[in-house]
């Protein structure tokens, strides 16, 4: 029999998986078969490419987003070949575009057979065949876990309405909101930067107030990309007030913290690693949100358009906490502490923006696993604990040599997974072993002769 692969999870860390695979199976000659199972029929786009507003915009560069990890010009090739102008920051469907073709190219290649299925995944079963929700089974001799990034965790205290759009990403979700009504999104992160941006060009009395704990907004990426400059980090074991005192002092020295935020990028998986548990953990409390609105930046272009809409009035940032949201005539009355004070809002709609959910539990699949055993979540609740190569740990700790996994479920573990850079390394570090694995065990399942 063929060695099979199954990727749960059809989106870019899906796809890049099974992209990575089918070439390195093609320039090996090896068989293998890939399946490619995506619940919502959307391969290769998953939820961050299935956008059709041409203003939603990639956060990267185009020359940092190759899907292929060893032709970093090959999305510019491609934009060529095809007669996509080369922005700096492509439309993000049209990267969907870009991705679907890489794999469909993936998927030509003879004897390197790709069956897409869509489906939910629910289960593994003992031989880690993967169950379906439809009742089917599928045998696989290795499996990947793909399954990006979770719907925002649920607002505590809000319940259903028609106008709480509780996942701006679902397919959809946005679209009702033309009706010149203001607009309360939960977050001022990259998310909010889209959904202000979608909704405000909707209808043109549209007013969007943008509510978090620190009002704090991405930072613009520089028109000309920052050069990397080098940070002195100290050996051994590391703590967050060394890891901010290193930073801080090349800040100083170069002025330039863009250059130093992409001096680090290479090794932040590295430095995540260094810090103990405790270290982590104070990183997420204090730190984290400072990082990610410099590390993950916007495109000047997105930039200048938030810059406008508050000049403007029809973005107004608000710092502090969502307490109530009840039903109200045409929308919703709010109840928010605002710097202390209690304020009341009357709004059209209410939009949770505040990122993806790392609460693999709320998965029925990752449930199904943690609860037989076959994985368990990391001492963060980020995502599940694996070793840093992607191997899942099971219950007790033991590293599976069957079960792998990628992308933003590994965050507990690199902290710097979720950008197609960092997922495009992965896939292609994860094929060879899949590869091996799926090969091995086929192997040992062949009845002997």
């Amino acid at each position: 029999m063929v060695p099979s692969v199954i990727i749960v999870g059809g989106g870019a860390s899906g796809a890049l998986t099974a992209i990575h695979l089918l070439r390195l199976a093609r320039a090996t000659g090896t068989p293998v078969a890939v399946t490619l199972i995506d619940q919502g029929g959307r391969h290769a786009l998953g939820q961050a490419y299935s956008t059709t507003d041409p203003h939603h915009l990639l956060n990267t560069r185009v020359e940092r987003m190759s899907a292929l990890d060893d032709e970093p010009d090959h999305l510019l090739a491609w934009a060529r070949t095809t007669g996509v102008h080369a922005y700096d920051y492509l439309p993000r469907a049209i990267y969907g575009r870009y991705l679907r073709e890489v794999l469909a190219v993936a998927e030509d290649l003879p004897a390197r057979p790709l069956h897409r299925v869509t489906a939910a995944a629910v289960a593994l079963d003992a031989d880690h065949a993967v169950l379906l929700a439809d009742g089917r089974r599928m045998a696989a001799d290795a499996v990947v876990l793909a399954l990006g990034n979770g719907s925002p965790a649920p607002l505590p205290g809000v319940a259903a309405h028609p106008r709480h759009i509780a996942d701006p990403w679902a397919p959809g979700a946005l679209t009702g909101i033309d009706d010149g009504a203001p607009v309360l999104v939960l977050g001022t992160g990259l998310t909010m930067v889209d959904v202000a941006l979608t909704v405000t060009r909707a209808h043109p009395d549209t007013v969007v107030y943008a509510l978090s704990r620190r009002a704090l907004l991405p930072r613009p990426h520089l028109v000309r990309p920052a050069l990397p400059l080098p940070v002195t980090i100290p050996d051994g074991p590391l703590r967050v007030t060394d890891l901010l005192a290193a930073t801080r002092k090349a800040v100083r020295a170069s002025g330039d913290w863009q250059g130093v935020l992409e001096g680090l990028r290479p090794h932040v998986q590295e430095l995540w690693q260094r810090l103990g548990p405790d270290e982590r953990r104070l990183f997420l409390r204090r730190v984290a949100r400072y990082w990610e609105i410099h590390r993950h930046r916007i495109p000047p272009h997105s930039a200048t358009a938030i810059d406008d809409l508050r000049a403007g009035g029809r973005l107004r940032l608000l710092r502090g906490s969502l307490l109530t949201a009840e039903p109200a005539t045409d929308g919703l009355r709010i109840r928010a502490d605002l710097d202390g004070a209690m304020t009341g809002l009357d709004v059209g709609w209410l939009v949770n923006a505040t990122g993806p959910g790392t609460d693999v539990t709320t998965s029925p699949f990752l449930a199904s696993l943690i609860a037989t055993g076959v994985a368990r979540q990391d001492s963060l609740r980020l995502g599940l604990d694996a070793d840093p190569d992607g191997a899942v740990l099971d219950a007790g700790g033991r590293r599976s040599d069957r079960l792998f996994a990628l992308g933003p479920l590994l965050r507990g573990t690199l902290y710097e997974t979720t950008a197609v850079p960092e997922i495009r390394a992965q896939a292609a570090a994860l094929a060879p072993r899949l590869l091996q694995a799926a090969v091995s065990r086929s192997a040992q399942a062949q009845p002997v002769a």
